[in-house]
C-alpha cells in the first residue's frame, strides 16, 4: 500500500525493491523519464497515481518479470516489446547477434529460427539493411509480438509461422540462428525466478533439453549454401554434446563461445 502524497525521492528510497527496479516502475507508473525522477524528486502522488504503482509494486513482490510489468525490454541497444506469450530477452543472446553479424555476408540470407519476440532477427536486420532476414514461430502470439517489434525498429524481416523447416522447404540461407527450448523437463530452474512466468514451451522441449537442438542440427545441411553458418544457443551445460551433434552431421570449425558470465552459451559449425 502506497499513500498519496508520498513524493517521488521518498519513493526512490522506501520501495522494497532493487533500485533499478524501483526507478523502472516509478517511471512507468507515473509517465515519466529517469532524469524526471531527479527534478520532479519534491511532486507528490495523486491517490490514482499512489494505487497504479502500488499495483505494480505488488505484482513485482509476487515475482512477476519486470519486463512483462512494464512490457517492453532492451536488447542490442533497441526496445523490444514482450508480454507472456515470449521469452524475455537477455543479454546473453546478444552474443548469438554478434557472431552471426561477424559471418553474415554482404547481402546474406539469414534465417532465425524459434524467434520468440524477434530480438535475434531483428537486432542483425536493424543492423544489415542489407540482409534478407527471415523469421519463423510456431505460435501466432509470438509472431504478432515479433512483427511489432520489427515495425518499431524498422527491421526488414519475412516471418514466417513453422514447425522448424517445414515453411522454408526448398529455401536456403548463408546462415541459420537458433534461440531454441534446451531446458530439460523437471530442470529445478524452471519454477525459479522469472522462468515461472514465461512460455513453458520456449524454455523446454518436454524431454532432455536436445531434443530441439538435434532437429535444427539434422535439417539445417539442407538449408544452408555451401560453406553457411548455423549458430545455436544452448544451456550453461550442453556445449559438449551440441558440439558432437553438429561434428556428427558434418559440421566444420565446430567450436563454442562465452557469454558474459564466461559460460559456453553458443555453439556452431560451418557447412562443407
Amino acid at each position: 500500500m502506497i499513500d498519496a502524497g508520498v513524493t517521488i525521492g521518498q519513493l526512490q528510497a522506501s520501495l522494497p525493491l532493487d533500485p533499478l527496479e524501483n526507478r523502472i516502475l516509478l517511471c512507468h507508473a507515473l509517465g515519466l523519464a529517469r532524469i524526471q525522477l531527479i527534478t520532479q524528486s519534491e511532486r507528490a502522488l495523486t491517490a490514482d497515481e499512489a494505487a497504479r504503482l502500488g499495483a505494480l509494486v505488488q505484482r513485482r513482490l509476487e515475482g512477476e518479470p519486470i519486463a512483462y510489468i512494464v512490457g517492453a525490454r532492451e536488447f542490442f541497444g533497441l526496445p523490444f516489446r514482450v508480454a507472456p506469450g515470449v521469452l524475455i530477452p537477455r543479454p546473453d543472446t546478444e552474443l548469438i547477434v554478434e557472431l552471426a553479424l561477424e559471418r553474415l555476408p554482404p547481402q546474406g540470407r539469414m534465417l532465425d529460427m524459434g524467434t520468440g519476440s524477434g530480438a535475434i532477427a531483428v537486432a542483425c536486420a536493424h543492423t544489415r539493411k542489407d540482409a534478407a532476414v527471415s523469421a519463423l514461430d510456431l505460435s501466432d502470439d509470438a509472431l504478432a509480438i515479433a512483427r511489432d517489434n520489427a515495425a518499431a525498429n524498422a527491421a526488414a524481416v519475412r516471418f514466417l509461422r513453422s514447425d522448424w523447416f517445414t515453411a522454408v522447404t526448398g529455401e536456403q540461407f548463408e546462415l541459420i540462428a537458433s534461440n531454441p527450448p534446451y531446458i530439460a523437463a523437471g530442470d529445478e530452474h524452471l519454477a525459479q525466478g522469472d522462468l515461472r512466468f514465461e512460455p513453458t514451451g520456449a524454455l523446454t522441449d518436454g524431454f532432455d533439453g536436445l531434443s530441439a537442438l538435434r532437429t535444427i542440427i539434422e535439417g539445417a545441411p539442407g538449408h544452408l549454401v555451401a560453406g553457411g553458418w548455423l549458430l545455436l544457443e544452448h544451456g550453461y551445460d550442453q556445449a559438449e554434446a551440441v558440439r558432437a551433434l553438429l561434428g556428427a552431421r558434418g559440421f566444420l570449425e565446430v567450436q563454442s563461445w562465452r557469454d558474459l558470465s564466461n559460460i559456453e552459451r553458443v555453439s556452431g559449425g560451418r557447412l562443407p
